[in-house]
């Protein structure tokens, strides 16, 4: 073999550089110390004999004992891995849900019964018409103040308890736990993992669903992300149980018994989450379920300072800012419809006409499903916007608010009075939690899943069938609660 007329060429032309890097290597030779290999091996042999201590069993020898391994035999134990799973985020529901309430509170104090006045007060002051001040005051803004009111609490306490846990290394065992569930569904094992990012924001259970690496099973991941139960959809849950379920049973259970009831909605969620991956595994996106080597990551204290500002910024505030832009024009359409008279009745009197046989035939009213189609920006304003129609086509008095304008309430007195105005059984209650579980994604939702997967057919998929289902559901339980009753 004859070597190229190149040859010589490119080795004389790579020689000076070639000089160069040998005499590099010469000088930082001397520098690293005359020990640097035998510390090198040294290191070696070191690390490879811990991972052969925690790796081999010596039936001859007592084991040494390894706190991650300790730990690991409880909370990834066929026994005791999921009831320990299911009382850590119990715990992390719970300080979201009470620890968000002051400051919700605090936050529909200022935005809302102070600072909406003001803004009145303002537009008077400038002697802006009284439609254009209810337009932009009654309207976009109070939309808005409601949002961030109810919306943002949870999240900047939600969001860094689940990074935390995350950077402690527990969410990988949440993952090996589920995975089992998950591959007979048809499913990835880290879907576990932007399901339970859902429970804080689906838009940001669709955005984590990028740890999935197939296509299919990510596609199934995201259109499920709707069965868990934001933090949007808590406040309508906790509000309905306690008015009527609660007051079903004596007052001393009566927490207890709201409490089960919202945490009933919470596994029919997940069992949904199962029943429809299985059901799209098998059908439209069927195909092999992937493999993946699921490493256990070492636990490792939590970086508290930087999990709360990634949490806070990469999370929390966007996926607000997102939910913020869409809320403001949902204002605008709620306070349209609800104060332009055609006919002596407003746009939404007609729309609740409309729309009453429908509700009334799944167990609903015309009022909820109104609510729930202007409301799809942001699940925040649900019920205001429920308590705002109601009083608009019933005329209830006594609540502090008028009509076409958005409200709520800490009476609970006020708040049974004007559901009972407005035909409201137990029925519509339950009826009414079923449908907030199994609806539409909000509109922030909506983009997000389109900016996930660039597909309008997905995304149309993802908004159409819950509502299809929840249909059904509520269909359903309201024929077998009415025959019930006939017996």
């Amino acid at each position: 073999m004859t070597d190229s007329p190149q040859s010589p060429s490119l080795a004389s032309s790579a020689s000076p550089a070639l000089e160069s890097l040998l005499d590099e290597a010469r000088s930082l030779r001397w520098e690293v110390g005359t020990s640097f290999h035998e510390e090198l091996i040294e290191a070696i042999y070191t690390d490879a004999a811990r991972i052969a201590d925690r790796a081999v069993r010596r039936p001859d020898r007592k084991p040494r004992f390894d706190i991650d391994r300790s730990i690991d035999r409880l909370l990834t134990s066929r026994l005791w891995g999921f009831p320990a799973m299911f009382l850590l985020f119990t715990l992390i529901f719970w300080i979201t849900i009470s620890g968000s309430n002051i400051p919700s509170g605090w936050l529909s104090y200022v935005l809302v019964d102070r600072l909406t006045p003001l803004l009145r007060s303002a537009a008077d002051a400038l002697s802006f018409p009284w439609w254009l001040r209810g337009f932009l005051v009654d309207g976009m803004y109070l939309a808005t103040a409601w949002v961030v009111s109810v919306m943002l609490p949870p999240m900047a306490i939600f969001f860094p308890l689940f990074t935390l846990l995350e950077d402690f290394g527990y969410l990988p065992r949440v993952a090996f736990n589920l995975d089992r569930l998950f591959r007979k569904a048809g499913a990835h094992g880290k879907q576990a993992l932007s399901m339970m990012m859902g429970y804080g924001c689906n838009a940001a259970g669709v955005v984590s669903t990028r740890i999935i690496d197939s296509p299919r099973e990510r596609l199934i991941a995201i259109i499920t992300n709707n069965f868990s139960l934001c933090n949007g959809r808590w406040p309508t849950q906790i509000l309905i149980a306690s008015l009527f379920i609660g007051s079903l049973v004596p007052a001393y259970i009566a927490g207890v018994v709201s409490a089960l009831a919202v945490v009933g909605v919470v596994m029919l969620g997940v069992f949904l989450t199962f029943a429809v991956s299985w059901f799209l595994s098998r059908t439209v996106l069927r195909g092999e379920v992937s493999t993946f080597s699921l490493e256990l990551p070492p636990y490792r204290p939590p970086r508290i300072l930087q999990t709360i500002y990634t949490s806070l910024i990469d999370r929390t505030l966007i996926v607000l800012w997102r939910a913020v832009v869409f809320a403001l024009p949902a204002g605008a359409v709620i306070w349209l419809i609800s104060n332009i008279p055609i006919g002596g009745t407003s746009i939404a009197g007609h729309l609740v006409g409309i729309l009453d046989p429908v509700g009334l035939l799944i167990g609903l009213n015309g009022v909820i499903l109104l609510a729930y189609i202007v409301a799809i920006p942001a699940n925040e304003i649900v019920i205001p916007t429920i308590l705002m129609f109601t009083v608009l086509i019933t005329g209830a008095q006594g609540v502090g608010a008028g009509a076409g304008v958005m409200f709520e309430t800490d009476s609970e007195t006020t708040l049974r009075s004007i559901f009972q105005s407005g035909g409201w059984t137990v029925l519509t209650a339950v009826n009414l939690m079923l449908f907030s579980l199994v609806h539409n994604p909000c509109s922030t939702t909506i983009y997000t899943i389109y900016k996930e997967t660039g597909s309008w057919r997905w995304t149309a998929v993802a908004t159409l069938l819950p509502v299809g289902m929840g249909v059904a559901l509520t269909f359903f339980v309201t024929q077998v609660w009415r025959l019930a009753a006939g017996f």
